[in-house]
């Protein structure tokens, strides 16, 4: 119980060290951005730097996240909540990335299935899934789907991709897992900082539920999450 809490408090302390470099260089770009460019490839490398600070500065989030997961800080809220509802909050908040890949998303309306769980936080884990397979299916569709039994409600999130790597699939939820190949540019199913998937698991096994990972029958990346009743 001490070294998880002294690992909770490390995390937390790194994911605030972060901050003084991600600040430094927000200010340094907002310089830069103030200054007239004279080539495309001055803009270029602009725009790079700001998708890399939006990466550091989600990092820092999720690291905090995690810290308080870890260290049993971070308090759920039970609440109960339409699936079907969850499912389009969390793609309306990914909207503009979805427009910017030409990917769709398919959502459909399967009747009232309540769960009990926290709305808020349950669709960031939804919203990092979905992320993953729209990374993975540029100008393709990602399919939702879901149902009910007397034990748990499942919720299928799949794409039209090239799915997972076999060897890959134990280790995707995974902190910081970032493949065989990544180093490579190989296309490996894990979120930008390997993270979002650990972030995705930590959520839904804090609210008495499962999620996991396998490749389609015809294709494509499937995402399972079962949230069991409490």
């Amino acid at each position: 119980v001490q070294a998880k809490n002294d690992f909770a408090e490390n995390l937390s302390n790194i994911a605030h060290q972060i901050k003084t470099p991600i600040t430094a260089i927000s200010l340094l770009l907002q310089t830069l951005s103030e200054m007239p460019m004279k080539t495309e490839y001055e803009k270029d490398k602009v725009e790079q730097i700001k998708k890399q600070l939006i990466r550091l500065a989600h990092l820092e989030e999720s690291l905090l996240v995690l810290s308080r997961l870890d260290a049993g800080a971070l308090v759920f809220q039970k609440e109960d909540v339409d699936v079907f509802t969850v499912l389009v909050l969390a793609a309306d908040n990914l909207q503009e990335l979805f427009v910017d890949s030409g990917t769709s998303i398919d959502i459909p309306e399967l009747g009232e299935m309540a769960v009990t769980a926290d709305l808020d936080w349950t669709m960031e884990a939804i919203m990092n899934v979905m992320k993953n397979c729209m990374e993975h299916n540029t100008g393709g569709t990602v399919h939702c789907s879901y149902g009910q039994n007397l034990l748990y409600t499942e919720i299928l999130i799949w794409d039209e991709g090239d799915g997972f790597a076999k060897e890959d699939i134990p280790y995707l939820f995974k902190r910081f897992y970032r493949g065989q190949n990544a180093s490579a540019g190989g296309n490996i199913r894990s979120s930008g900082i390997g993270i979002g998937l650990a972030l995705s698991k930590e959520i839904i096994e804090h609210q008495n539920g499962t999620i996991r990972a396998k490749n389609q029958p015809n294709g494509g990346a499937c995402f399972e999450i079962r949230l069991y009743k409490q």
